[in-house]
């Protein structure tokens, strides 16, 4: 686990987040679970932890200058991505996980259990009959569908001044939204050599 760490660490001098030991290790025993459960929940093509560093905590954590607080969901959270990591980094806020794949959930919420994150509920169900008591500041999602579709689906959960970020390959097909604005920004992640962006909107009257 040590070359992982010094990968993280270098990882996060990258991306220029600072971030304490602790967290450090939580980032790094997610990493264990992760690889631990896959080979019975089939949770993630990723099979080995080296790759996880790159591929999925820093892939997570490159999109934590945008998250805006303090009600975070994360939809189709699949294995915890971003979401636990986003959690373990910002602790004073609060997570909410959704993904409608059961198995996933279970994991996730073992995770949590055994992570001890106290900001970080689950969800099973579908993103179309999920009904918050109180809306969200940041809805996250890696793209699953078109951008449209994408807003059309979770457009209910958002508050007021909320925004959607949709994390993307390629900055290609991001077409003009009605009633929303919508702002690209460019993520470089350390050791993914591939193109990332985020697609930011917001809702407008």
């Amino acid at each position: 686990m040590e070359s992982c760490k010094q990968s993280l660490h270098n990882g996060l001098e990258v991306l220029n987040i600072s971030i304490e030991d602790h967290k450090i290790t939580q980032l790094l025993a997610f990493v264990q679970l992760l690889e631990k459960w896959n080979k019975a929940y089939n949770l993630t093509a990723i099979r080995n932890k080296a790759a996880m560093i790159g591929l999925h905590l820093l892939d997570s954590l490159a999109v934590a200058p945008y998250i805006q607080g303090p009600r975070i969901i994360d939809i189709g959270t699949g294995a915890g991505l971003p979401g636990i990591p986003l959690a373990i980094y910002y602790p004073e806020l609060q997570f909410t996980l959704l993904d409608s794949n059961a198995k996933k959930t279970r994991f996730v919420q073992q995770a949590i259990l055994e992570l001890g994150l106290k900001n970080v509920t689950v969800s099973h169900t579908r993103v179309e009959q999920y009904e918050p008591e109180q809306n969200f500041d940041t809805v996250i999602t890696r793209a699953f569908a078109s951008l449209p579709d994408i807003l059309k689906l979770t457009s209910h959960l958002l508050s007021e001044q909320g925004i959607l970020l949709a994390m993307k390959g390629q900055a290609t097909d991001v077409p003009e939204l009605e009633h929303a604005q919508t702002s690209i920004i460019p993520i470089h992640v350390p050791d993914v050599d591939a193109e990332r962006c985020l697609v930011k909107i917001q809702l407008t009257k």
